[in-house]
C-alpha cells in the first residue's frame, strides 16, 4: 500500500476526471504521483521537473522552471494542467497562456498559516487568502478551498479547479 504522501491528492483525484483528453500537464511533479494516476486513467501525460525521474506511462522533461530559463513547452497547449505543492509566481501567466480552451486547472499548494505547521513556511512560498482566484481571474472557477486541510497531515492550503 502507498504512503499517504505518495497517494494522490482528494483534490486532483476529484476534479481530474473533468479532464477529457490530453495532454495533461503535471507541474513540478516530484515523484510522479500524479502524473503516473493520470496516465492509468488512459489521459495523455507531459511531467516537468527539475530533477530527473522516471515515470510510468508519462513523457517527462527535466527542465528548472525558476532559472530563467525559456518555457520548456514552446507552441504547446494542454487539456489539463495539475500543480501540488509547488508555487513559483511568474508562470502564473504563462499557465494561463498554455491552458487549451476549455482546460481545466487543477491547483493546490500552501498558504500564509502554514509556518505554525512547519515547511513551507518561507512567504515566498506561501499564497496569500484569494491568491489563486485573483491570478486566474479569467477562468471559470469550478471550486474553491483555502483554510485548514487535515490530510495527509495538517496544513493551510488553497485549492482552485478552474476552467479555461
Amino acid at each position: 500500500m502507498a504512503h499517504a504522501i505518495e497517494a494522490p491528492s482528494a483534490w486532483v483525484m476529484r476534479w481530474a476526471p473533468l479532464i477529457a483528453r490530453g495532454p495533461v500537464l503535471d507541474l513540478a511533479c516530484g515523484a510522479g504521483r500524479h502524473a503516473r494516476w493520470l496516465a492509468a486513467r488512459g489521459l495523455e501525460v507531459v511531467a516537468v521537473d527539475r530533477e530527473p525521474q522516471s515515470i510510468a506511462g508519462a513523457r517527462f522533461v527535466q527542465a528548472d522552471l525558476e532559472g530563467g530559463r525559456p518555457w520548456p513547452f514552446p507552441g504547446e497547449r494542454f487539456a489539463g494542467i495539475v500543480i501540488t505543492n509547488y508555487l513559483h509566481r511568474p508562470l502564473y501567466q504563462t499557465l494561463l497562456a498554455v491552458l487549451a480552451p476549455r482546460g481545466v486547472l487543477i491547483y493546490e499548494t500552501f498558504m500564509a498559516g502554514n509556518e505554525r505547521f512547519g515547511r513551507p513556511s518561507n512567504p515566498a512560498y506561501l499564497l496569500r487568502p484569494g491568491e489563486l482566484l485573483e491570478a486566474f481571474a479569467g477562468l471559470q472557477v469550478l471550486a474553491f478551498e483555502q483554510g485548514l486541510a487535515r490530510e495527509p497531515k495538517p496544513a493551510r492550503v488553497q485549492r482552485l479547479c478552474a476552467r479555461r
